[in-house]
């Protein structure tokens, strides 16, 4: 067998020419007005219902397993609409990105800020409970405009598309920090600053704990806990929404209460059952179309 070719980690590669390419027309496209670019991510996002056959069977997948009381035809609806969900997410990434022209604060409702309030009062910096609602993006942007913040990602292989996040993200994030440097996220959380953080996916079985997601076993990092407990921060859910004529809301909620408890397991199970009654109040936003439930306890085979 051949040897396997190493990604490119050059920008200047040119295998990395056709991703300069696109990312050109990401930029223009980025310029239309947001409420055609939401019309044409609906588009996408019916042509990929269409195309995307191995993600419409990891979201068919996950919809199954979080929503048994469903019939199959309503997993189905709600399976399509995470599609339209998502073409809409991808090109919002280009207007946040791109498009410094549009007011999106106009657009904006938030729920629950004095929760965030009560912490800062306190002098806690503050971990926020972040989740993987395809909004994300212009979700930063929305986020970096009610206040200051930095947030934990895992930077992408692909160099160029590394560069474009975190200089998309970078007019409304101030720090972007690499999830594997947890001595630099708590350190912003001990100078008493806010970071947004999101446990909910599915990063392997190292450093994580399997439990309930909707009721399935989850692999879910116990990191959480561990920052909170060295940042002396308190952690407060944030949820980002999507509503009707392209107007969005940010939603906090109350901290978690005797969090961390020094249970690895309570503490993850109680993170995953916060995430899980956000998600349920606009299902068809979040991530569905991730492996949520890749890895399984020894004995049990993947869903996928």
């Amino acid at each position: 067998m051949g040897q396997r070719k190493k990604r490119p980690t050059d920008p200047r590669d040119p295998r990395l020419w056709p991703t300069r390419l696109g990312l050109a027309l990401f930029w223009l496209i980025g310029q239309l007005p947001w409420d055609l670019l939401l019309g044409i991510g609906r588009c996408v996002g019916r042509i990929a219902w269409r195309l995307g056959g191995s993600r419409r069977r990891v979201t068919l997948t996950n919809l199954r397993l979080c929503f048994p009381e469903l019939s199959e035809s309503e997993r189905e609806a709600m399976a399509r609409r995470v599609f339209l969900s998502t073409g809409e997410a991808i090109l919002e990434m280009a207007g946040s990105f791109h498009n410094r022209r549009v007011d999106l604060d106009k657009r904006l409702h938030v729920k629950g800020m004095e929760h965030l309030e009560a912490a800062r009062a306190r002098g806690q910096g503050v971990l926020l409970l972040g989740m993987h609602f395809n909004s994300i993006d212009v979700g930063s942007r929305l986020l970096g405009k009610i206040f200051e913040f930095s947030v934990v990602y895992r930077p992408n292989d692909n160099p160029l598309l590394d560069r474009l996040i975190t200089e998309g993200r970078g007019s409304w994030v101030k720090h972007s920090v690499d999830r594997r440097d947890l001595r630099q996220t708590v350190r912003l959380l001990r100078k008493g600053e806010v970071v947004w953080y999101a446990p909910d996916q599915d990063y392997g079985t190292e450093h994580a704990v399997f439990v309930p997601f909707f009721g399935v076993p989850a692999a879910t990092i116990t990191s959480t806990s561990r920052i909170a407990k060295m940042g002396k921060a308190a952690v407060i859910p944030c949820a980002h929404y999507r509503l009707p004529g392209g107007r969005y809301e940010i939603e906090f909620g109350p901290a978690l209460e005797d969090f961390p408890c020094g249970d690895d397991e309570t503490d993850t199970l109680a993170i995953n059952q916060t995430i899980e009654r956000y998600v349920r109040k606009h299902p068809d936003q979040y991530l569905w179309v991730h492996k949520r439930f890749k890895h399984q306890p020894e004995g049990r085979r993947s869903p996928y």
